[in-house]
């Protein structure tokens, strides 16, 4: 069987080894390439006999940052799987590096277990959503007929798109001509109804459901 290869940009060399080494102990990946950041790692994608199969790209990285490597390698490479490589969950940086064309976010401390996991997923299926993964399995086994989308108003929709977007929480409230109490309201019924905890895993899963486009 072949092995999922992997390339990584990091410019934290120490980090950068030591999450090559990791992913290289686990059954199904190999690292083929290690860049410092995104321009080196464009230069050796070009020199490279075949292309990796999914890239981790850190977020800041000096020369050239992962939201400009991700939107020129997204338009360059668009088979290749990007994924987002974050020290803190930063919403509005994510959601730019979305916006730039990767289809996961992974945080640095996460587990290896669940950074296995992940890249199994996204190998597998094209996105990986860490929030979606806790799903709530009573809700699962009511067998609710109604679907997600016919639950979702058409408010939440507006505010949904509008979270797909750089603007904070308060912005999309002046925007939408209601309070910052009203959008607190969408937010907390809409992490209910996708079962997620956080704002980029309601933006992944909206776009994962076409309930929302960038």
């Amino acid at each position: 069987m072949n092995k999922i290869t992997i390339a990584i940009a990091d410019d934290h060399q120490l980090f950068l080894k030591s999450l090559g080494m990791m992913i290289e102990s686990f059954k199904n990946f190999k690292i083929d390439i290690e860049a410092q950041n995104g321009q080196m790692l464009i230069e050796k994608l070009e020199k490279a006999s075949a292309l990796p199969d999914i890239i981790l790209l850190d977020v800041n990285m000096p020369v050239m940052d992962g939201p400009a490597t991700a939107a020129y390698l997204s338009v360059k490479y668009p088979a290749i799987k990007l994924v987002a490589l974050s020290m803190k969950d930063d919403d509005i940086t994510i959601i730019s590096m979305i916006k730039a064309g990767v289809c996961s976010y992974l945080l640095k401390d996460m587990h290896p277990d669940e950074l296995e996991k992940a890249l199994n997923q996204i190998a597998d299926k094209g996105y990986y959503n860490a929030d979606a993964a806790n799903m709530n399995y009573r809700r699962l086994l009511l067998k609710q007929e109604i679907s997600v989308l016919e639950k979702i108003t058409n408010r939440e929709k507006e505010f949904l798109e509008l979270a797909c977007s750089d603007l904070t929480y308060s912005h999309i409230a002046r925007k939408m001509g209601v309070s910052d109490k009203t959008v607190d309201g969408y937010r907390a019924s809409l992490f209910q109804k996708l079962n997620v905890q956080s704002r980029v895993g309601m933006v992944l899963e909206a776009l994962r459901r076409n309930l929302a486009s960038l």
